[in-house]
């Protein structure tokens, strides 16, 4: 009988609520003047919120959703809110081995913005990066596909110690040495490479 290893993702108390929360939902905050305290989403955003007179901003929990992308794989999506004074960050990601990972999205709105009507722009964003493929396996291993455009999400790269990036591409992780390999095939051809924000639109 085969052996299934789960791992867990790891967790931390919050140092305001008691709440055991994945790390992937902790913050350190703190200041020069107060020490630095391990707070979830909730308690970051209370602070925030408290500090900056938003009186009527409410933290918002989202269940995770699953979406299936054009191939029809099915991507189950956590969501993470942060409340940063002028603006209000929404998060959606896979988890992998208890790490966001994978597809990763973001939109960015105003602390007096409906959170439900976020959630609506940030999914309807997450369909559409879905229903794209940029890279697909072929005859000579990775290729780019046809329409020629990639997108994806710049990131450290640990086996390379950070000398070079590791891209999330179509929600697969690509090293730098892969991507090279595809551009070869175009060999003599130009290139334009623009850099966004997580939040703007590709």
């Amino acid at each position: 009988m085969d052996r299934v290893e789960v791992r867990r993702t790891k967790e931390t108390r919050c140092s305001s609520c008691g709440e055991i929360t994945p790390n992937y939902d902790i913050v350190n905050y703190g200041s020069i003047e107060k020490r630095s305290r391990q707070l979830c989403s909730r308690c970051l955003n209370a602070e925030v919120a408290k500090s900056d007179g938003l009186d009527k901003f409410e933290h918002v929990r989202f269940d995770p959703v699953d979406l299936a992308d054009c191939t029809g794989r099915a991507h189950v999506f956590h969501f993470r809110t942060r409340l940063f004074g002028p603006g209000i960050a929404l998060d959606a990601f896979e988890l992998r081995d208890g790490h966001p990972a994978g597809y990763q999205f973001q939109v960015i709105g105003e602390p007096e913005d409906d959170l439900l009507a976020l959630l609506g722009r940030l999914i309807d964003k997450i369909r559409r990066a879905l229903s794209l493929v940029h890279i697909g396996d072929g005859e000579y291993g990775l290729q780019i596909a046809d329409h020629m455009v990639v997108r994806g999400i710049v990131g450290w790269d640990a086996a390379e110690d950070g000398r070079v990036p590791l891209l999330t591409i179509d929600g697969r992780e690509i090293t730098w040495e892969e991507l090279g390999r595809m551009l070869m095939t175009y060999e003599g051809w130009q290139f334009k490479l623009e850099i966004r924000d997580k939040s703007e639109e590709l």
